[in-house]
């Protein structure tokens, strides 16, 4: 059997080197190539057998970053699974990366075991989640084949929103109601679908169907 082939997408070259050098020391994995940027990696994929399994992709980069890249991949190269591997843990990133097509978050100080662990299951099953994304993960589906019939007409519009990349103020805007208002309708959202953050609503509204990524 093949190895499976993964790429990692990083700008630091010492460390891309160094993460390259835990995944070729993997059973069935090897690294094919390094890119310092997206850019770099859309020009690679233009060829047939520089196709990757897995992309290890950091976020923040010059000329194409993680994001924009991951999104790409997503539309033009559904096969390829996509990994963020960032020193960035804010719910913001987080949720982009999710939104932009990502099947796994990592940070950069990550055990090599969970680094292994983590591409061994998006090639099996199709994603992975670490400890912090799944505790969301289990707080935001609580109660959610009951709670989901439940939402108002308003709370739905309210949480699709969510999901974008407005703040609650725009939001408050969008629905022509006042800041104070939105503030009621996330602390009710939150306690209704017991979730206790953005990132648990815009989970919770992709696992839900409520939006589609």
């Amino acid at each position: 059997m093949n190895p499976y082939k993964v790429v990692i997408v990083e700008d630091h070259v010492l460390l891309s080197q160094a993460i390259a050098g835990l995944v070729n020391a993997f059973n069935n994995f090897e690294v094919p190539y390094l890119c310092n940027n997206g850019r770099e990696l859309l020009d690679k994929l233009k060829f047939a057998n520089n196709i990757p399994d897995v992309v290890l992709m950091d976020v923040n980069m010059p000329i194409l970053n993680g994001i924009e890249t991951t999104e790409i991949i997503k539309n033009e190269y559904p096969q390829i699974k996509v990994i963020a591997l960032s020193v960035e843990g804010s719910e913001d990133t987080i949720i982009q990366m999710l939104k932009a097509g990502a099947k796994g978050y990592l940070l950069k100080d990550v055990e090599k075991e969970v680094l292994e662990l983590a591409l061994k299951e998006v090639i099996s099953t199709g994603y992975f989640h670490t400890k912090t994304v799944s505790k969301i993960l289990v707080d935001s589906l609580t109660d959610e084949n009951t709670a989901v019939g439940k939402l108002k007409e308003r709370e739905l519009e309210f949480i699709k929103l969510v999901c974008s990349e407005l703040t609650y103020k725009e939001i408050a805007d969008k629905m022509f109601l006042s800041p104070k208002t939105i503030d009621g309708y996330r602390d009710s959202l939150f306690q209704k679908l017991q979730v206790k953050n953005k990132i648990g609503l815009v989970l919770y509204a992709i696992k839900n169907k409520i939006v589609h990524l």
